[in-house]
């Protein structure tokens, strides 16, 4: 075969060079030349030597092979190619989806809630005019290995790497004091949210004792608002079980709020039940404290939370006189909600009603924050929600007393500070140590304290904290209204039989998104002994344009004024010595 035959290639574009003997049969202009095959055959004796060849090498069957997978080489590299093509043509909003959202965890500058767009994985799509099993086959194959939605590493969450340092040392403060908190954005908490209810353990129905025609029973303790629970009924209550009957309040009446004994006009109670979502409440019952406006909310948490502020009578009368209190029942972010009909004559027993059963109040929140009326919320809620309770899987959290970890202790300091009867709290201890109540020590570790700051409660409304709530708020009903003795029995009782914890962080940390405040008592003894410090008395007549006080005077400014007083002519000394010299 020469090289007239074959062609020869020349020039970095590969064109083919004609040689010079070569001869035409027909002359074409130079555009209309084909570009000849690799192989060129030029007549009919070239094919008949050529073909016999091929034949006799392609009956080997190692070539055969060698042949086959040539071509399945050439069929997957074209099914490579318009796969790609399919994936570049995929819908870039879907696409950039999720790659926000994922790039969004830890970007604090991320757009608005109202631009966010879920993630979503497209469905494969099926190859058109492939025909053989075997490319089916990997076309298949190749929708499995490459997905159109892009795979990121694993992300940190922000704050794993934060540590609490302690409170700032500070020798002119000796009490307890905030710590820093590591938050997330208001965006990235809200997004943070679970989409579904947590599991709650063994229990998935609870439901609650009511009867209309109740008969008061004080010789077993509680009250007829608590429904009068007996012993037995009360410890079989501890037995969890997945569909359970308990008392917890509201025991009279159609629902609570109605003829319940903590009654509420049926406008609210219809606002509240529409509450879905986060709700952020708080009570001052007895005109006992002044109400703070909450800080620091994102517009995001005053559309979609609600903020509502439970008093009686006493109170809303007060307001409506100070706190501008108007007929659409709002003040600042807080939706008032008056409750006539009190249950306890004590107004601090009447506020554990909306502090531990927010759920029978809200019926279909997910997520409730009751702070104390003393309190000034300065973190939004969404903030508080993701720090205490989705980020470690948390369904309940509150904070631990700053000083005190032992009931006992607890107790004690009860009485010194006569926070309640000394005999009723000490009926209560006795009773809890016959079930087997011990002081705290390092073997009921992981559990870090027996005595809650029971001021703020963080709860996701499940059966297993709704029971929790239930159980601690009859303790209260059936002893003293003091719920930090009471709350370590409820709480070990539950966790005995169950796989459920509690969070209980710091208390520096809750001083970090609440601003504690006087009782209104409190202030008003301040102002009263302030009143009474009586002003110095006044400076007689002839002593009134006088030196000072000896006690007062220094010695050098006394010899300097008396030199001044002496200068003839000067207008700073003396009256007195002015008419003597003026004589003189």
């Amino acid at each position: 075969m020469t090289g007239a035959s074959l062609g020869l290639r020349s020039g970095s574009y590969g064109s083919v060079q004609q040689p010079s003997g070569a001869l035409l049969s027909t002359q074409s202009p130079p555009y209309l030349f084909r570009k000849p095959s690799k192989i060129s055959l030029s007549g009919p004796r070239e094919r008949e030597r050529i073909l016999p060849r091929i034949c006799n090498f392609a009956g080997r069957r190692k070539v055969r092979m060698l042949l086959l997978l040539v071509a399945s080489a050439a069929v997957l590299s074209f099914i490579t190619v318009v796969s790609k093509g399919d994936d570049a043509s995929a819908n870039p909003d879907t696409r950039m989806a999720f790659a926000d959202q994922v790039q969004n965890f830890v970007d604090a500058s991320i757009p608005p809630l109202n631009n966010f767009r879920p993630p979503f994985v497209p469905a494969k799509k099926k190859k058109v005019g492939i025909t053989t099993d075997s490319q089916q086959e990997s076309a298949t194959t190749h929708n499995v290995t490459h997905i159109s939605v892009p795979i990121f590493p694993p992300k940190l969450h922000p704050c794993d790497s934060f540590s609490s340092p302690p409170p700032p040392a500070d020798k002119r403060r000796i009490g307890p004091r905030p710590c820093p908190v590591c938050y997330v954005p208001v965006e990235q908490a809200a997004l943070l949210m679970p989409p579904s209810p947590s599991a709650s353990p063994v229990l998935k129905n609870l439901s609650y004792f009511s009867e209309d025609n109740l008969i008061a029973n004080e010789s077993i303790g509680g009250s007829i608002f608590g429904g009068y629970p007996s012993l037995l009924q009360r410890n079989e209550s501890f037995n969890i079980k997945e569909s359970m009957m308990v008392h917890c309040g509201f025991a009279k009446g159609k629902k609570p709020g109605q003829g319940t004994g903590f009654d509420i006009n049926d406008t609210d109670l219809l606002e509240m039940e529409e509450c879905d979502d986060v709700v952020v409440a708080s009570a001052i019952f007895g005109n006992y404290d002044i109400m703070q406006q909450p800080k620091n909310i994102s517009e995001y948490a005053k559309r979609n939370a609600c903020f509502y502020m439970f008093v009686d009578e006493q109170t809303e009368a007060y307001m409506r006189n100070s706190s501008g209190l108007d007929d659409a029942k709002r003040v600042g972010l807080w939706k008032i909600v008056v409750v006539r009909n009190l249950p306890y004559v004590d107004a601090r027993r009447n506020g554990k009603v909306p502090k531990l059963l927010l759920h029978r109040l809200f019926p279909n929140a997910r997520f409730s924050l009751w702070i104390d009326g003393k309190l000034e919320l300065v973190v939004d809620p969404y903030q508080v929600l993701e720090r205490f309770l989705w980020r470690k899987n948390y369904t309940f959290a509150i904070s631990r007393h700053y000083r005190r970890f032992d009931v006992f202790e607890e107790a004690e300091a009860n009485k010194a500070a006569g926070k309640y009867d000394n005999a009723s709290i000490d009926y209560q201890i006795e009773f809890y140590k016959r079930e087997g109540l011990t002081p705290y020590s390092s073997s009921k570790l992981p559990i870090t304290s027996d005595v809650p700051e029971g001021c703020v409660i963080i709860k996701e409304h499940i059966p297993i904290t709704n029971l929790f709530t239930c159980l601690w708020f009859n303790e209260v009903d059936r002893f003293t209204s003091r719920d930090q003795i009471s709350f370590s029995t409820v709480r070990d009782k539950i966790m005995s039989q169950v796989n459920w914890t509690i969070n209980m962080f710091m208390d520096c940390e809750r001083r970090n998104f609440v601003v504690q405040a006087y009782h209104r008592d409190l202030l008003e003894q301040r102002k009263a002994l302030a009143a009474l410090v009586r002003p110095p008395p006044p400076a007689l007549a002839n002593d009134r344009l006088t030196r000072a006080p000896p006690s007062r005077k220094l010695p050098g400014k006394i010899s300097m004024r008396r030199g001044r007083d002496k200068r003839p002519g000067s207008r700073r000394h003396h009256p007195r010595a002015a008419g003597n010299a003026g004589n003189r």
